[in-house]
């Protein structure tokens, strides 16, 4: 008989470890908090400016998109936005509302995240492609730090965690 140390579960769930364990379990929170607060705010912020939402004027999603349209990797997305900006804002701002509201209570964290990437990836790819250099729009770093909560979901302080273990234990 050989005594020691079980190798097929983590020190955490032996009842051990030490703080670099806790610390590598919530790596993610405090980017899940930072993204989920940054979009739930941006899209609050845009669904209350009466000027977001115009065709046309200053701080107008349709005066946006026509700056932007030359200057953009895929002017044909521009140019979609542009059939109808008031709607296209409102697509937006709800789309960014979902994502972060998602991503802070960890519900479908994944599909939550995967959408706030392709939302930073659509803004790259239109409003700040012609930063330059590149690293100067903000929108290609977003689109990054979505990627490790596509990848890793919620594990921890989520609704997505306490839906498993439920499952897991039979409760559905």
């Amino acid at each position: 008989m050989t005594h020691g140390r079980r190798t097929d579960v983590s020190p955490s769930q032996q009842g051990g470890g030490d703080w670099r364990d806790s610390a590598a379990r919530y790596a993610l929170l405090p980017l899940r908090i930072f993204l989920g607060v940054t979009f739930v705010y941006a899209g609050l912020d845009k669904l209350t400016d009466s000027a977001f939402m115009k065709d046309g004027g200053a701080g107008s999603v349709g005066d946006m998109m026509r700056a932007v349209r030359d200057s953009s990797a895929i002017p044909a997305l521009v140019d979609l936005a542009l059939k109808n900006p008031p709607g296209f804002g409102y697509a937006i701002a709800l789309g960014e509302l979902a994502v972060g509201v998602g991503v802070l209570l960890g519900l479908l964290t994944r599909l939550a995240a995967l959408g706030g990437a392709l939302i930073s990836l659509s803004l790259w790819l239109t409003v700040s492609w012609a930063s330059d250099p590149y690293y100067y729009g903000n929108d290609l770093p977003y689109m990054f730090c979505w990627v490790p909560l596509v990848l890793a979901g919620a594990p921890f302080w989520s609704l997505d965690a306490v839906i498993g273990n439920r499952r897991r234990r039979g409760a559905y």
